[in-house]
Parts: C-alpha cells; sequence; structure tokens
C-alpha cells in the first residue's frame, strides 16, 4: 500500500492508460478522483470497480483546457477529500496526419488540451497540491522521433516536457514534477485506424518485440507517484522498451 492517506488526481482517466493507472493506484492505497471530459459512463465504471475492488475513488467530469473546470475540479477535491497529494496529467488528444494536411481546428484543439490542459493544471497545483506531494505530467516518445503525421502531436509534448523541466524548478515545496513519455501502447486510441502491418512494425522498433500495454506505464506512474521517487525530479523518464 505505497499510496495509503494520498489523494490523487488522474486527468482522462475514464479508459486506456488513465483508466489502468487509476486502478492501480487505488489498488496501491490510494484515493483516486477520476476525472474526465466526455466519457461519464466509462469513468463511472472505473470508479465502480475500484470501489468494488475495496479502492476509494470519485469521478468528476472537467474539460482541462478551460481554467474554471480544472478550478472546480481541485476545489471539489479538496472539498470532498481535503487535500490534493499528486496529479497526474493524462489527458490529451492525438490527431494524426500530415503537417499540410491539418486543419487550424486541429492544431488549436490538440495545443488547447494537451499543452494548455497542463497549464491549467499546474497553476492550480501551484497554490493548492499539498507540500511534499508529486506531478506527473505524461508525455511521448514521439518527441524525440521524426514519424511522418505526428508533428503537431509531438510538438504539444515537447511543450509539455519543457514546462515540466521549468515548472520543477518554480514551484518548491518540496514537490517534484517529472514527465513520463510513454512509446507504442496498446489502446483504442493508438491502435485506431491503424493497419496490422503498421502495428508490427511499431512493435519491431523496440527491444521486446511487443506494444506497450497499460499496466506497463501505469507501474512507472507507481512509483513516481511514490515517496520512493522524490529524488527525482525536472525528468522525462522514457517508459517505452529501448524504442529510443
Amino acid at each position: 500500500m505505497k499510496l495509503e492517506n494520498k489523494v490523487i488526481i488522474v486527468t482522462g482517466a475514464s479508459k486506456g492508460i488513465g483508466k489502468e493507472i487509476a486502478q492501480l493506484l487505488a489498488k496501491n492505497g490510494a484515493t483516486v478522483v477520476v476525472n474526465y471530459s466526455n466519457s461519464e459512463t466509462e469513468a463511472r465504471e472505473v470508479v465502480a470497480s475500484i470501489r468494488e475492488n475495496g479502492g476509494k475513488a470519485l469521478a468528476i467530469k472537467a474539460d482541462v483546457s478551460k481554467r474554471e473546470e480544472v478550478t472546480a475540479l481541485f476545489d471539489k477535491t479538496i472539498a470532498a477529500y481535503g487535500k490534493v497529494h499528486v496529479l497526474v496529467n493524462n489527458a490529451g488528444i492525438m490527431i494524426s496526419k500530415k503537417l499540410k494536411d491539418n486543419t487550424e481546428e486541429d492544431f488549436s484543439s490538440q495545443f488547447d488540451v494537451n499543452v494548455k490542459g497542463v497549464f491549467n493544471t499546474l497553476q492550480e497545483a501551484d497554490a493548492k497540491l499539498a507540500d511534499h506531494g508529486n506531478i506527473i505530467n505524461i508525455s511521448s516518445s514521439t518527441v524525440k522521433l521524426m514519424f511522418p503525421t505526428y508533428a503537431l502531436y509531438s510538438a504539444t509534448k515537447a511543450a509539455v516536457e519543457q514546462m515540466t523541466r521549468v515548472f520543477s524548478k518554480e514551484i518548491g515545496r518540496g514537490i517534484s514534477v517529472n514527465a513520463l513519455a510513454p512509446g507504442a501502447t496498446e489502446t483504442d486510441l493508438f491502435l485506431k485506424g491503424k493497419s496490422e502491418e503498421t502495428i508490427n512494425k511499431l512493435s519491431a522498433m523496440n527491444a521486446f518485440n511487443r506494444l506497450a500495454k497499460p499496466i506497463d506505464i501505469a507501474n512507472v506512474v507507481l512509483f513516481l507517484a511514490s515517496e520512493e521517487s522524490k529524488w527525482i525530479s525536472g525528468q522525462v523518464i522514457g517508459a517505452n522498451g529501448a524504442l529510443i
């Protein structure tokens, strides 16, 4: 029970990697706030599964790209549980197109959620996260790769990584701030629209010849959310099976 008595907000926790993170953190004793933007049914299912296994969880709706909703997310969490000890910035969207084919809406929607969303939560955390807390921002290993169709998505995650580095020196109060950069991971979001040939090619790029499972990423989040990781801050941790 590494995280007993810890209250943790996980953004975008209704499905995929976020769902796995929320469930694993709760299994290790954390009280988890399952944040969602649109997927209310899925978020409530995650909460139900946590509670059925003896954990504590609450679903709170908030679009991280909207500052007033992020403020409400923190305030509702504090009203329910008294404090927020850990923030996991997992919410994100990916639109995979060649640069020339992206619309202004594609650009804005990705930067609004992936970058402005992290900006909003970090600003709230600066005042409202408990002393000696932990912040984990989910990035992507595509930042270091030149994958066609990933220019805008990778650019948003590069921004997240640099905010992570700088904010780790600004926030103080014993709070550690890190980014976690998964490689190709077996989620519905990632697999959507990809051929078997593409999936096999991506699997062959790492040392284990497979896609990551969401639990592979959640296990690293568990470590970064725990006291054992406290001397790590301002870092980007690659969780990609030696992809890069």
